[in-house]
């Protein structure tokens, strides 16, 4: 695209609240810039959520002109020199010009050091695509070549990689989520400083590690990044570790732990077109986790995993929650992963007993989560060998009974009953207490099996029958 074509969608852009606080800074004799996420999101024609400004100002200075102005002004991180503008209801964060030296934990600063130049500021940040300013007047400035690394789709760190790195670990991570959201392939030099410098995550609190890995799977490449980026998944998830390398010895799979989940990961994206739900990538990430842990040799040297879903479930959880996940994405990725290998005959008592238990776990999510779990038992299959691929097709089977099933209503719960335990209790003349619910549940199971109609009359009359 023509720069000068460039420079005016950016112009068209740049919303009229940003351009407010800019307007204000400069007004008042300082210097001051749009830059981060919004610039390289608008210069690969996306609109950004947000809009960070830099500034020659100090933050004291940026509240009072802002203040001054008509701006609301919130003090959020005067430490690090940022303030808070909220500008017709949506907020911009203003930041002093900085620089950041020593980093003795690998992740925070030892010392902030404002300084009067952009482009000492654009110095400091990781990637350069992310190291580009902008400007209604002046447009654009990329000191560092970010621009270039956009159209032609490279990830490269400002500067010396391993010293970048060095500084905060959590920039290889982040590295890898944007090489993986935008498709881009990561600079040599670069991939070197990502695998010496994976090791230091290790210092970093579990809670930003989770931030960026869930980035990356919400990315849908997580298995992408499995593939490309062993060193820095394993370190970012060390359970992973223990699966890479490890043969499954079984006739049915054609790779080993970590490369069978990277092909899962991989198939779950096919098998929804890139729409699959978080608990269902997570789901894919995690549902082997525990074979490791769970193996074991029969005479012949087959390797097996005896009760590997349950155990995977408990560890997926605890991984899951360490890292900070949702707790709905944790809970239900981990009903998924305990049921993947679960034989379920094609039947409809079945469905029904599947729908009761993921509803459950995850009350009002269960035909969704069915569906998924459908998805994960495909992807499973299809990453074996190829004789195993069969049992992917016999998921439509399930699918076809899931859906007529969830159509006609099917009943799968006490509270879906036509009976209440007040009509139990005159019927059997029973009085409150843990028998009323037992003859619910014997109810319930009646239903589910098609030995009774879901009808009050039916059921009574079954019940005392």
């Amino acid at each position: 695209m023509p720069v000068s074509t460039q420079e005016n969608n950016m112009e068209k852009r740049f919303p009229a609240y940003a351009r407010r606080v800019i307007e204000a800074l400069e007004q008042a004799g300082f210097e001051a810039w749009a830059v981060g996420g919004w610039v390289r999101d608008a210069l690969r024609g996306q609109d950004g959520h947000d809009v960070d400004v830099t500034t020659s100002a100090s933050w004291q200075d940026s509240e009072r002109v802002l203040r001054a102005a008509g701006i609301a002004v919130h003090q959020t991180g005067t430490a690090h020199g940022t303030v808070t503008a909220v500008c017709d209801g949506d907020p911009v964060e203003v930041t002093t010009y900085r620089v950041e030296e020593g980093y003795t934990d690998h992740r925070h600063p030892d010392v902030v050091r404002f300084v009067s130049s952009v482009q000492e500021d654009l110095a400091r940040r990781d990637l350069t695509i992310n190291a580009m300013a902008w400007h209604p007047s002046r447009g654009l400035l990329d000191p560092f070549g970010g621009q270039d690394d956009l159209c032609n789709g490279i990830i490269r760190a400002v500067g010396d990689p391993e010293v970048r790195f060095g500084e905060d670990a959590l920039r290889v991570l982040r590295a890898v989520r944007f090489s993986m959201r935008f498709g881009f392939v990561i600079e040599p030099n670069t991939q070197r400083a990502l695998q010496t410098c994976a090791p230091q995550l290790v210092l970093v609190a579990q809670e930003r590690v989770g931030q960026e890995l869930d980035g990356i799977v919400s990315s849908g490449a997580v298995g992408r990044a499995l593939r490309e980026q062993p060193v820095v998944m394993c370190a970012a998830l060390p359970e992973l570790a223990a699966c890479r390398g490890f043969d499954q010895r079984s006739v049915y799979h054609a790779w080993d732990v970590y490369d069978h989940i990277a092909h899962v990961c991989c198939a779950c994206e096919a098998f929804t077109a890139g729409l699959a739900r978080p608990e269902l990538r997570w789901a894919a990430l995690l549902h082997d986790v525990a074979k490791p842990a769970t193996y074991s040799e029969d005479v012949l040297g087959h390797g097996h995993f005896f009760d590997h879903p349950r155990e995977g479930a408990r560890m997926a959880l605890a991984i899951m929650r360490r890292l900070a996940i949702p707790s709905e994405v944790c809970v239900a990725a981990a009903a998924l992963i305990r049921l993947h290998d679960e034989r379920i005959p094609a039947t409809r008592p079945a469905i029904r007993r599947l729908l009761a238990e993921l509803a459950r776990e995850c009350p009002g999510r269960e035909g969704q989560l069915a569906f998924s779990l459908l998805n994960l038992r495909r992807s499973d299959a299809v990453s074996k060998v190829p004789t195993a691929s069969t049992w992917a097709g016999e998921q439509d089977r399930y699918a076809i009974l899931l859906r007529e099933e969830l159509a006609q209503g099917a009943v799968f719960s006490v509270r879906q009953l036509a009976v209440s335990g007040a009509d139990v209790m005159r019927a059997c003349g029973m009085r409150p207490g843990p028998g009323v619910g037992m003859q619910l549940d014997m109810l319930l199971h009646a239903v589910m099996n098609g030995e009774v109609r879901n009808t009050r009359d039916n059921l009574l009359e079954w019940l005392i029958g």
